[in-house]
């Protein structure tokens, strides 16, 4: 990757195993939104880029080469060598994954903010993408801080003192329903210092994942996607009923199995790259509608 700026663009000349498409449309963020350009746009720890592709080239428009070092490059986690990590998910002979690969070769792992994706994923619980961006959007032009970028205002999203001193009322703007009463909770212990999120990042995955599971509002499947998205631990495997039924389908002659079954049966197959080869697996079996 070859990185050079131009007109307060940032340009990544001869990038590899990259796709705006691929990356921000496998259910892993819900900031960034396609642009009539045909590139992606959207706001990360306090800052909005809009980012265009055409080949291998991807260009960061409007952004400085410090803010691409000090966020861009570690949020869209250009510095992981994934055409390594392709060829270790299909050393196995596995010919699902193979063609998972093939399909969305272009995914990276985002790293997202963890207070951030902690909030975004318990919103996610029991809801579809539209409305959980509607909700996370709210929040963040009513709470947030606001900026302009090429012209517009965007905003930050808002951190964990401003929501734990939300009244309810306040908070119910958003109207994110059943789930505002966990956003609240969160908050308060993040804010009081009761819930220390820096320490999650030196832990095991199991352990962060039982810290993590002891906030109102985190159940397994959000635990082990915070673990994913936010702390990037790779051995994280998130699964839902999606998730569940595209298992079943690929690995199981579409028989029923137990959840436990199929986290056994992906930490043995994929061991520490399992939340990778989850969304190999998710965005290939959504694009094609494979055992949905």
């Amino acid at each position: 990757m070859r990185i050079s700026v131009k007109n307060n663009n940032v340009l990544l000349e001869d990038i590899k195993d990259f796709k705006l498409a691929d990356t921000f449309d496998c259910g892993q963020c819900f900031r960034f939104n396609p642009c009539s350009d045909g590139g992606y746009i959207g706001t990360a720890y306090g800052k909005t880029v809009r980012i265009t592709q055409n080949g291998n080239t991807v260009t960061l428009h409007s952004t400085s080469l410090d803010d691409f070092n000090s966020v861009w490059r570690i949020f869209l986690d250009l510095d992981r060598d994934y055409g390594s990590i392709k060829k270790k998910l299909t050393s196995c002979s596995d010919t699902v994954m193979s063609e998972a690969i093939v399909h969305g070769d272009g995914i990276r792992i985002l790293k997202q903010d963890l207070w951030e994706t902690i909030i975004s994923f318990i919103i996610s619980a029991s809801n579809n993408i539209p409305r959980i961006k509607k909700i996370i959007e709210s929040l963040c032009e009513n709470y947030g801080t606001a900026h302009i970028y090429e012209g517009k205002t965007y905003y930050a999203f808002p951190d964990a003192h401003t929501i734990a001193n939300l009244s309810d009322d306040e908070l119910a703007v958003i109207r994110s329903g059943f789930r505002a009463k966990y956003i609240s909770a969160c908050a308060k212990r993040v804010d009081c210092g009761d819930f220390v999120l820096d320490e999650l990042y030196a832990m095991s995955t199991e352990d962060a994942k039982k810290s993590l599971m002891t906030l109102n509002g985190v159940g397994n499947k959000v635990a082990d996607c915070i673990l994913l998205f936010a702390l990037n631990k790779f051995d994280s495997f998130p699964i839902d009923v999606w998730i569940k039924r595209i298992m079943e389908y690929c690995y199981f002659d579409n028989t029923p199995q137990t959840i436990p079954t199929i986290a056994e049966f992906a930490n043995i197959r994929y061991g520490e790259l399992g939340g990778i080869a989850q969304q190999y697996l998710f965005y290939y079996a959504r694009s094609l509608k494979i055992g949905l």
